[in-house]
């Protein structure tokens, strides 16, 4: 159980972390954040924070999109991480949110002129899609929010209500998970996670110019790709008939990990189990995140001494 946040300049009790019901993020969504993971490695008995730096600089660049200043650099918002994972004394796998919102106690819907200030917890974290074996999607009826309306490529807060409208939409008509088109009809990404689909041994993924998130975990896969597993790999827009001819496809992203499609829109993808890159991928990522590949050993931080 969550015991403690960062809040107000400080880990404090996670029950004094307040925030108000006036709070301006609350009533509008203008706010950001980053979902990170620590993954456990029980022979060492060592925490390891997955691509903190990386994780950070991207919450920064978000901020930037809302005008929102936090006064923490980079490395104080690792340290401060750090020092909150060491004080839960987490041994098991967890998920960290780092959450930058504007809190003036007044309604006004704008960018400027704004109070910022930033929160953080961790929570042990379990598997984001409860589902063994390949999951069973669907394409979403809305539309993936454009860069002209919203910047996608950012984690902003309001922006998750297309999500949210998607996630359920799929799970209410029997899919595990819905696929969202652009504005123009091309494949985007999941409700909250990056696609990868295999053609002809090919790894290909939409650009970042298709709406997507810029995903830690989609770069991660990217080099995975090319430098571990050799394969050709691909950033171009994918339609949505041609997706159904992929001789695999999958899922990526700091809370559903790796996680192989089976179906889309009731058509196999394959034979319906997870294929052998995806599965590659999958194992690779697994010794990565855990420390188990010294090639990788810089993206992670240790958590205790």
């Amino acid at each position: 159980m969550t015991k403690f946040a960062f809040h107000d300049g400080a880990i404090v009790p996670i029950a004094d972390a307040h925030v108000s019901v006036t709070c301006t993020t609350f009533h509008y969504g203008i706010g950001c954040f980053a979902g990170i993971r620590a993954f456990w490695n029980e022979e060492r008995e060592q925490l390891y924070i997955f691509r903190a730096g990386e994780h950070y600089k991207r919450l920064l660049n978000s901020a930037k999109f809302l005008m929102s200043d936090i006064g923490h650099s980079n490395a104080e918002l690792i340290g401060i991480t750090t020092d909150l994972l060491r004080k839960e004394s987490w041994r098991q796998n967890v998920y960290i949110r780092p959450i930058i919102y504007k809190d003036d106690g007044v309604f006004r819907v704008q960018l400027h002129d704004s109070t910022d200030k930033i929160a953080i917890y961790s929570q042990p974290v379990g598997h984001y899609i409860k589902k063994e074996g390949a999951l069973s999607v669907g394409f979403s009826s809305w539309r993936r929010v454009d860069d002209n309306a919203i910047p996608a490529r950012g984690k902003i807060s309001g922006t998750y209500i297309n999500s949210a409208l998607a996630k359920t939409e799929a799970v209410m008509n029997g899919f595990d998970e819905a696929l969202v088109l652009t504005q123009d009809g091309h494949v985007s990404e999941a409700s909250a996670a990056n696609l990868f689909m295999v053609r002809d041994g090919v790894l290909i993924t939409p650009p970042i110019t298709d709406n997507v998130l810029e995903g830690i975990t989609r770069k991660s896969i990217i080099q995975f790709g090319r430098e571990d597993l050799g394969l050709e790999v691909v950033e171009r827009s994918i339609d949505r008939s041609e997706l159904y001819l992929a001789d695999e496809a999958f899922f990526c992203g700091t809370g559903v990990g790796v996680a192989a499609i089976g179906k889309i829109d009731h058509r196999l993808v394959g034979d319906g189990n997870a294929g052998p890159i995806a599965q590659s991928l999958l194992n690779h990522y697994q010794k990565v995140v855990t420390g188990k590949v010294e090639k990788y050993m810089d993206w992670l931080t240790p958590v205790y001494s």
